[in-house]
């Protein structure tokens, strides 16, 4: 813990004056707490992520050292510090450093497409009529527990927890919660996709009791496609243009029937693999995130692509179609939107400690 160094004495005050009288709060006397802590050398040239850590933790020293001047009274006792802990859920630096693991991940076992589902299906609980935590549902590592993985649409994310609990294992500091959606953001970002504006700290939920309910993920082939989208979406807080954006992320990715119960057992986009094999794609491309879904959703002339009825809807309704026009033809206007809207959702029903963190440099526009 840093320390300042000592002060000189100041000059005796002549007797029977006030300052005499009155008691001085030494630096030992509070717990032997610095109230200013400086930021030791061995902190010049290191990473943000971990200046962030310990701006936190400077902050938490300088109110409490408020907290100690305004309560040192007349009484002249000067009561002794407890030292309370301030940092948010997930340590920083085991972020920064859980994200590299992700990335090596990604390289050898071509994961992107269901790590980016497993954020999204955690997040994509969330209830915005609900106010509290965690019935809301949302971003609060609530996956994890049976109960909510063996919801339908949540068919196969399995092998992504299995893929992701070894880094969770090594970085005990960090939430399930964030490690889900840094997970997401990591494979979006490493695919191809626009630097996402992510933020960490979220706090995880302790009990399978706190899970939410199934039924409040999009279904594929609903009989009303867009009315459906917008039940689902609106329920969380989203708009058309997030919809149709988040959509866009059907770029990465492959159904499989066994699943699903939608999409063909393999194309010729899929048959070999990268990863395992099997399942039909929505691009030709599908571990390259751009705006080709868009191109080929419009276009529909590969039959060996996939077209939800979900995916027709961008393109039928007259609100839908505008930005799904506009991202088949824009694919700067797309990622701008999508980077947005993937932000807000990975946020959505989250309870944050502290309640305001930055988010890591990895992640940030420069």
């Amino acid at each position: 813990r840093p320390r300042l160094p000592r002060r000189p004495a100041a000059p005796p005050s002549p007797p029977g004056s006030a300052s005499a009288r009155r008691p001085r709060a030494s630096h030992r006397s509070v717990g032997r707490f610095s109230p200013l802590p400086v930021c030791p050398a061995s902190l010049i040239g290191t990473t943000v992520a971990e200046l962030l850590a310990y701006l936190v933790l400077l902050n938490c020293a300088r109110k409490a050292a408020r907290r100690v001047r305004g309560g040192a009274g007349a009484a002249g006792v000067v009561p002794r510090l407890r030292v309370v802990r301030c940092m948010a859920a997930s340590e920083a630096a085991q972020l920064k450093s859980a994200r590299e693991d992700i990335k090596e991940i990604l390289k050898t076992t071509y994961c992107h497409p269901i790590l980016v589902r497993l954020g999204w299906h955690d997040s994509g609980t969330y209830d915005k009529n609900i106010e509290e935590w965690p019935q809301r549902g949302g971003a609060d590592g609530s996956l994890r527990f049976d109960p909510e993985l063996s919801h339908g649409a949540n068919a196969g994310l399995t092998n992504a927890l299995k893929l992701i609990q070894p880094i969770k294992d090594k970085y005990p500091g960090i939430t399930y919660a964030d490690l889900f959606q840094l997970a997401s953001a990591t494979a979006i970002e490493e695919a191809g996709g626009p630097k996402l504006p992510m933020k960490y700290g979220r706090v995880d939920i302790t009990a399978p009791e706190q899970c939410p309910p199934e039924g409040r993920l999009p279904d594929a082939g609903p009989r009303l496609p867009a009315e459906h989208l917008r039940e689902v979406f609106y329920r969380m807080g989203l708009d058309d243009k997030e919809i149709v954006a988040l959509s866009g992320a059907h770029t990465l990715g492959r159904s499989r029937p066994d699943r699903s119960g939608w999409g063909k057992p393999e194309t010729k986009y899929t048959k070999d693999g990268p990863g395992e094999p099997g399942g039909q794609s929505w691009t030709a491309e599908w571990l390259k995130f751009d705006n080709s879904y868009f191109k080929d959703i419009k276009e529909q002339r590969d039959q060996e692509l996939l077209v939800l009825p979900t995916d027709a809807a961008l393109f039928d309704d007259p609100s839908f179609k505008v930005y799904a026009e506009k991202y088949a033809e824009d694919q700067e206007a797309f990622f701008k939107d999508y980077a947005e809207a993937h932000a807000k959702l990975s946020n959505l029903g989250a309870k944050f400690d502290p309640p305001e963190v930055s988010p890591p440099s990895s992640h940030v526009h420069a």
